[in-house]
């Protein structure tokens, strides 16, 4: 019998195999005529798995036109939601035309596969990883009867509701149900998943009571908490984010081991040459630093990251490590 254990174990050994890593991300097909310094020929397609005004979609839209100019060619995004992004992930990994790109989040890139193996696409093989573009941390909001009035007494509090607590999510398999079993394995918290549609379904049920926990984006949350309809123990980030500057971190409530972010970044197909590559990476680089940028980035939840193309792929295989861990110990699996 395979213990759990020893399927961690053997998860952890092969998300370290870089052979892998590089066979998927540096693969090219035979482009005659594509190079740095002539691609993009044509408009690029930037896909996004949410809705227009989604975070994602807005961190999108924040580069599109600057990429535009520095490239020579439109940059249009198009939105096309469902399954959590993995939608708009499967036509990026498909797609076949080297003008097509997508924005997407860290399940699309790293645990789609192992929270649902019927997932038409392989996060490990099917893209060429180029650049993040944003990343944020998660507040973990407690209702505003939670006793106590720093990190360690909200989070006392919550311990004490045992099995008897209960928290939300956006859904199975979303971050912030992995995320909160992570803090779960942590921190003594025993709380029971309730299932949303969305965050601010989320917000709604426990802002009526019907919940007491949950993982929240900044952006959402920050208005709830400021107003002391909610609080928050604090954010998941390893240090303090300037999307919540006043929030201390878990580790102020001596959580260790929980650090977590959401994250969006730009990814192509696997088989885009690796000039194009290049090429698109050192744009959205020269982008990134824009104050500009920067400050749409921020208006729509995002603290703004750029990076290379390895420096996102040790990203992804880190969150694969982290979260598909998760996956195993608890037994999530989301069905087709």
């Amino acid at each position: 019998m395979i213990t759990k254990r020893r399927a961690l174990e053997t998860l952890a050994l092969s998300l370290c195999t870089p052979a892998l890593w590089a066979q998927g991300a540096m693969a090219t097909r035979t482009a005659p005529g594509t190079t740095g310094a002539t691609w993009p020929t044509k408009p690029l397609r930037l896909l996004v798995g949410f809705p227009a005004g989604a975070s994602p979609d807005l961190a999108a839209r924040a580069v599109a036109e600057p990429l535009s100019r520095l490239l020579g060619q439109p940059v249009v995004v198009e939105n096309k939601p469902g399954d959590s992004g993995n939608v708009a992930a499967n036509l990026v990994a498909k797609a076949q035309d080297d003008h097509t790109i997508g924005a997407l989040i860290n399940g699309n890139l790293t645990i789609a596969r192992l929270l649902n193996p019927k997932t038409p696409f392989d996060p490990e093989k099917d893209f060429a990883p180029v650049s993040l573009l944003g990343t944020a941390p998660l507040v973990l909001a407690v209702s505003a009867q939670a006793v106590g009035a720093n990190p360690v007494d909200l989070l006392l509090w919550a311990r004490n509701l045992n099995d008897k607590g209960r928290y939300g999510t956006p859904g199975v398999g979303t971050v912030g149900h992995l995320g909160m079993e992570l803090l779960k394995s942590r921190s003594g918290i025993l709380a029971t998943h309730v299932p949303f549609t969305g965050n601010p379904q989320v917000i709604a049920a426990m802002l009526a009571g019907d919940i007491q926990l949950a993982l929240l984006p900044p952006g959402l949350v920050k208005p709830h908490i400021q107003s002391g309809k909610l609080k928050a123990v604090g954010v998941t980030s390893p240090l303090r984010s300037p999307l919540f500057s006043e929030l201390p971190t878990l580790r102020d409530a001596n959580v260790h081991g929980a650090d977590l972010e959401i994250w969006t970044a730009i990814a192509a197909p696997a088989g885009l040459p690796a000039a194009a590559i290049a090429r698109l990476n050192a744009a959205l680089s020269e982008v990134a630093r824009t104050p500009e940028v920067q400050q749409a980035l921020l208006t729509a939840g995002w603290q703004a990251q750029s990076g290379t193309p390895k420096a996102l792929s040790y990203r992804m295989r880190q969150d694969t490590s982290l979260l598909g861990g998760v996956i195993l110990m608890r037994g999530i699996k989301v069905e087709a």
